[in-house]
């Protein structure tokens, strides 16, 4: 069953009409925006209908804009004339259909496709005293009543507005063979290597779900290795007019072990990275969420080829730290070796909605 969310104009003459606000991206295209503007042409005083959607990152809080500056910079943005109609008579989808059976002739359709460029819906998690909305993408659906769609010197009131607020979200794909690596390291004193393999289960891991991470070591030297390190970072790349990346630890566990001197080693490991088990969340990037929804670390951003996305993009890998000591040298020549994997973190799609009920809902 599926609601339908709507929005109200302060002055009461238009109310925008959303069947979804979950919008999915399937790499090689975007689901489309469609919704319904229901205009009452008595309050528009000669003026039109207009209908954005913008997709913006937002680098500071509403609250700072107090001399002139802009926090939040539009990725892209495409607006229509929905009243009165500009384009004919457009091609109307079910639940445009479904909509206007409940809005009637007041109601006018509208869509939007969006480029498969455009990044999902982030926000970077906020410090405990930090206030206002959280840094990151979001998308906004806006109705609005103007005499043109885009003319600077033309002030819009509230009151002649209304907007809901969507995301823009991946699923996680079919699953496929999970990475592997390996490594051969030699140290100081020392004419054999230690030799590691890792490996992943499986290529994508859900929200939540334990990863199992198989370690293979043959230890052809002297040493002793007393410790295995099993971390998971999340690394954002913030691509707006540079590109930086910040990389935060969101999981980490160490596992005593004696593997001796001449032996050979293989065992599964376990971690779970969460949200919720995670020390230090200020800057972390997490699902974008529609009011006071729980969300989970951010998603994995799936892309096609060199595609250029602005915005955030997340990436995720699996970091191994085999730590070996003793030999001729005893702690002197202690030393790690490491490997990554990279790992796919998603949520997996949800059921299919077969039953499409007309319940509007304020939001």
């Amino acid at each position: 069953m599926s609601k339908v969310f709507k929005k109200t104009s302060g002055n009461g003459s238009i109310a925008l009409y959303l069947g979804r606000r979950d919008f999915v991206d399937h790499v090689d295209s975007v689901d489309v925006v469609d919704g319904i503007v229901k205009v009452d042409p008595s309050g528009l005083n000669g003026r039109k209908v207009f209908v954005y959607l913008a997709c913006a990152f937002r680098y500071g809080s509403d609250d700072l804009d107090v001399i002139g500056l802009s926090f939040r910079r539009d990725i892209w943005i495409k607006k229509v004339q929905v009243y009165p109609p500009a384009d004919g008579n457009p091609t109307k989808t079910p639940m445009q259909e479904s909509l206007l059976k409940k809005v009637g002739e007041q109601g006018c359709p509208f869509s939007f496709q969006m480029p498969t460029n455009l990044p999902c819906s982030v926000s970077l998690h906020p410090g405990p005293k930090d206030d206002g909305k959280a840094c990151g993408v979001d998308f906004e659906v806006k109705a609005y009543i103007a005499n043109e769609a885009s003319n600077p010197d033309e002030v819009i009131e509230k009151k002649d507005t209304c907007r809901l607020m969507i995301r823009k979200i991946q699923f996680a794909p079919t699953n496929k063979a999970g990475p592997k690596v390996e490594l051969s390291k030699q140290f100081m004193m020392s004419d054999k290597p230690i030799h590691l393999e890792a490996s992943l289960e499986k290529e994508i891991y859900h929200h939540g779900d334990p990863i199992n991470v198989i370690v293979k070591i043959n230890n052809e030297t002297s040493k002793t290795i007393k410790k295995i390190k099993v971390s998971v970072d999340q690394l954002t790349n913030v691509v707006l007019y540079s590109s930086d990346t910040y990389t935060k630890e969101v999981c980490s566990e160490e596992f005593a072990e004696n593997i001796a001197a001449n032996s050979t080693f293989e065992k599964s490991f376990q971690v779970t990275p969460l949200l919720s088990n995670t020390k230090e969340k200020r800057g972390l990037a997490v699902d974008g969420k529609l009011k006071d929804e729980d969300t989970n670390l951010a998603s994995t951003t799936l892309s096609q080829g060199d595609k250029e996305i602005q915005g955030i993009i997340i990436h995720y890998k699996v970091k191994i730290a085999v730590t070996a000591s003793g030999g001729l040298l005893g702690g002197l020549t202690g030393s790690d070796v490491v490997v990554e994997l990279p790992l796919t973190l998603m949520s997996p799609k949800p059921a299919e909605v077969t039953d499409v009920i007309v319940d509007p809902v304020e939001a």
